[in-house]
């Protein structure tokens, strides 16, 4: 793992401690997503940046018969994250690796079989090349498969001065909304694009492909 991955050690180093407790106060459509995914009942899901397990606990829960898989470049947040899943008594259903979303695939993982749903919650704001991220992640999907995005919209409906100090606090740490994916999706400039439902004051957004969509961004 090179640069990145060390960034983001750095920023989650301690951080990790209290990531859940002060995320939900600013991730909005999290458990939404969740809810929507309804996969089927031997699902395989991978969530791309999972970061400290928090969504991928909730989804083994809420779906119990599926298998997780989650990926993330910082081996900080991992190692909060086998903690939680460990106390969650989780450990056999859940299989995590240190990688780049760029390089996804089943075969990380060990696996031969494609994935059935795909998932970025609040990390493609955070990927530096999130348009190869996005066509990895339909690249592994199996030929009826989801990806599902909840993340940072424009933020244009919140008004300047809010926009303007919310865009400074997302640079401290180092997350970028990214308004031209929105803004493609909006425009229906992917091919079937999928459902598009924005959150009050285009704060965030929640996305889902069509089944079987291959993404392909210039």
């Amino acid at each position: 793992m090179t640069e990145h991955a060390a960034l983001m050690d750095d920023v989650y180093r301690y951080q990790r401690y209290i990531y859940d407790f002060t995320r939900k106060y600013y991730l909005f459509g999290r458990d939404q997503l969740i809810r929507e995914i309804k996969p089927k009942p031997d699902a395989r899901i991978v969530e791309i940046g999972c970061g400290t397990a928090r969504n991928l606990i909730r989804i083994a829960r809420r779906y119990p018969g599926v298998r997780l898989f989650g990926l993330d470049a910082s081996a900080e947040m991992l190692r909060t994250a086998e903690t939680a899943i460990r106390r969650a008594g989780l450990a056999d259903r859940i299989k995590l690796i240190q990688a780049y979303a760029e390089d996804l695939t089943p075969g990380l993982f060990g696996e031969n079989r494609p994935f059935d749903e795909a998932v970025f919650s609040y990390s493609l704001s955070m990927i530096p090349d999130w348009k190869q991220a996005l066509k990895a992640a339909s690249q592994a999907l199996g030929p009826n498969g989801r990806v599902h995005v909840v993340d940072f919209g424009d933020l244009k409906g919140l008004g300047p001065v809010a926009e303007k100090l919310l865009r400074r606090w997302l640079a401290l740490f180092h997350v970028a909304p990214r308004e031209e994916l929105l803004a493609t999706l909006e425009a229906g400039r992917i091919r079937d694009s999928g459902a598009l439902k924005l959150l009050a004051g285009r704060y965030a957004f929640i996305w889902v492909s069509r089944q079987g969509q291959k993404i392909l961004t210039d």
